[in-house]
């Protein structure tokens, strides 16, 4: 931690207070709700937070531990009173933000400092990062095995909650999605309590947590034979998620990485149905940097780990998506999830 501690000092032209958890987490081991640290130009780092951590705290080895009653940030306000402090701008409320300013704390706003540390895993995390990934690939494997049709889409999601604990990990990295037919075509589709039905697809997003790190995954299905239209569909989809996995590449632009992931697509006159980016980083957070969109300006490098995630959604009809995780390389990039992709029926 000592190491992560010393980098982000080093970019440092103020004292900074981390307010935001996971960032507090990254920086100091120490998993809350209700903490901060300051870190200190020269390398120095003080821990605050509340009496129900404090056992935690004190036992942190690169952070001096001081303990403050539940109220963090007032109590930081009367000790920071008459000092210039560098905040998280996406992390502080403009209520706390007041409460510090009232105390006599001369704030400046800064952004994105500690997550581009985050975005560059180092070996410990990537070793999680597997993990999470070869569990999740052991339950996709066996939910290809389960029934779906008559089942709902919360009843496969269950399974899945209780297949991720059965499986060694800590539990979901996030609410799984599990959405059929019409329900598919909404990216972010919410569970029904609907049977599924034959001759659809099923398009399964879901992940786990290992030791606080996430795996992120998609797997569209087929309740009848893959062929015809559907098949069509998902032949395309697949093309254009190929096309994104072989632009990832150290030194490759968000931007144009999330580009060739469209040619395919856009030559079949289907644009308008991929309206999302191709990626997102993942780590302790399931959305952190860097991004594989349009609008990125960011610019890939070994160590990142993000998600190749084209997705085809047709308004009333079916969606289609496929999802890999994936760790960028010195030359190319590994795929952490290996499920099989070739189109599956399910019972």
């Amino acid at each position: 931690m000592s190491t992560r501690i010393e980098r982000l000092a080093a970019r440092l032209a103020d004292p900074l207070l981390v307010t935001g958890l996971v960032n507090v987490r990254y920086l100091t081991g120490l998993a809350s709700s209700n903490a901060a640290v300051l870190i200190e130009p020269a390398g120095e780092a003080t821990l605050y937070t509340d009496f129900r951590y404090a056992e935690a705290a004190s036992a942190v080895e690169d952070a001096r531990f001081e303990q403050t009653p539940r109220a963090v940030l007032p109590a930081l306000a009367e000790r920071f009173s008459g000092r210039r402090i560098a905040v998280e701008a996406s992390h502080l409320s403009l209520a706390d933000a007041e409460t510090l300013r009232r105390g006599g704390v001369e704030l400046v706003s800064t952004s994105g400092l500690v997550e581009a540390l985050r975005a560059v895993k180092e070996p410990g995390e990537l070793d999680a990062l597997r993990r999470a990934a070869a569990i999740s690939d052991r339950v996709y494997a066996e939910l290809a095995a389960q029934p779906f049709v008559g089942r709902t889409e919360v009843e496969v999601a269950w399974w899945l909650e209780q297949a991720w604990h059965e499986a060694g990990a800590d539990g979901p990295a996030f609410d799984a999605i599990v959405a059929f037919g019409e329900n598919g075509a909404r990216p972010h589709a919410t569970l029904r309590d609907e049977p599924i039905p034959a001759d659809t697809l099923v398009v399964v997003d879901a992940g786990c947590a290992v030791d606080g790190y996430r795996s992120d995954c998609t797997r569209t299905f087929f309740t009848g034979e893959p062929e015809g239209r559907l098949r069509e569909l998902y032949d395309l989809c697949l093309r254009a998620q190929l096309d994104g996995l072989a632009a990832v590449a150290p030194g490759a632009a968000g931007r144009d990485v999330d580009a060739a992931s469209r040619v395919a697509i856009g030559e079949a006159g289907m644009s308008e149905l991929y309206g999302h980016g191709l990626g997102h980083g993942v780590g302790l957070d399931v959305h952190e940097g860097p991004t594989l969109r349009p609008e990125s300006n960011a610019v890939l490098e070994p160590g990142n780990v993000v998600t190749v995630e084209p997705g085809l959604y047709l308004a009333g009809d079916v969606g289609v998506r496929i999802e890999d995780l994936v760790v960028v390389t010195t030359d190319g990039c590994e795929r952490l999830t290996t499920v099989t992709k070739d189109p599956t029926r399910v019972a």
